[in-house]
């Protein structure tokens, strides 16, 4: 299967931060969700996959090239939160720009997605709600007909039914399966529903990159005595919390765990409660 992305060893400085050696792959007909607390690296990611900053160490492919070639980022669709256009600009104007940055513009499909979006074509930006901005910016990254779209929370602060009408536009996006879409979103329902992988990012260093099915079958939330934790192989615990209410663990192996403690209390984890196990915080 063709990778739309390929990093490996990607590694960026920065005064009291730093992304070490972040391999990471988007193949070709695949959404995949990129997660991280804040701060944790993913915008760095994205910013050194799209050309945007130069990365201090490793390598990266774009569409089989090189990310500095303008010819490997002009079938790129990019979408970053609060990135909007000016807001005296209308969608008529908005168009007309494009259509001298882009060489494959394609003006009809533009307003297609506006007339579906229901986005006034001389209304200017500033008057848009924040959904309304958010589907404009997407409908100007799909309409130079990009293979791959680059989204940074795209879905954030918006309500749950235009959340629902982007969900769905994506994968209709994607079922060429030319197509690929790299999602980075802190509302993990979203990548739960469209998401083919997973990509976790953590204090600047990619714990995983895995199948989200696969991800999800193979993980789960041990509840039990603090002693009954010890009692099983290492490599099946992930993470662990102890409270006054008993203890907790992120384990891996579900059916393994219950060989090992035959009664034990296993809730399938999602993909928010494993970022917070991770990440050393309460468990509710």
């Amino acid at each position: 299967m063709e990778n739309l992305i390929e990093v490996h060893g990607l590694c960026k400085h920065y005064k009291g931060f730093a992304l070490e050696n972040v391999d990471l792959t988007v193949p070709a007909g695949t959404i995949v969700g990129l997660i991280g607390e804040n701060g944790a690296g993913k915008t760095t990611t994205l910013k050194s996959i799209l050309h945007v900053i130069r990365p201090d160490g490793g390598t990266i492919r774009l569409l089989g090239g090189d990310p500095a070639e303008e010819a490997s980022r002009s079938e790129v669709g990019v979408v970053f939160e609060d990135a909007y256009f000016y807001g005296g600009l209308s969608a008529r104007q908005i168009s007309r720009i494009m259509s001298g940055i882009h060489r494959n513009w394609d003006s009809g499909l533009f307003f297609d997605y506006c007339r579906r979006f229901e986005l006034e074509e001389k209304k200017p930006v500033k008057d848009f709600s924040r959904g309304m901005r958010m589907k404009m910016s997407l409908a100007t990254a799909l309409s130079h007909h990009p293979r791959l779209l680059v989204l940074d929370e795209a879905t954030s602060g918006l309500d749950p039914v235009v959340r629902g009408e982007l969900l769905d536009l994506f994968l209709e996006f994607i079922q060429d399966e030319a197509h690929s879409i790299l999602l980075s979103s802190h509302i993990t329902a979203d990548l739960e529903r469209v998401a083919d992988q997973i990509a976790y990012i953590h204090q600047g260093r990619l714990l995983f990159q895995r199948d989200k099915d696969e991800l999800l079958e193979d993980t789960a939330i041990l509840r039990c005595a603090a002693g009954e934790i010890d009692r099983l192989p290492k490599e099946l615990v992930l993470a662990r919390h102890s409270g006054p209410m008993g203890a907790a663990a992120l384990v891996r192996s579900p059916e393994e765990v219950r060989r090992c403690l035959p009664g034990a209390v296993l809730d399938q984890a999602r993909i928010d409660e494993m970022m917070q196990f991770i990440a050393g915080r309460d468990i509710q």
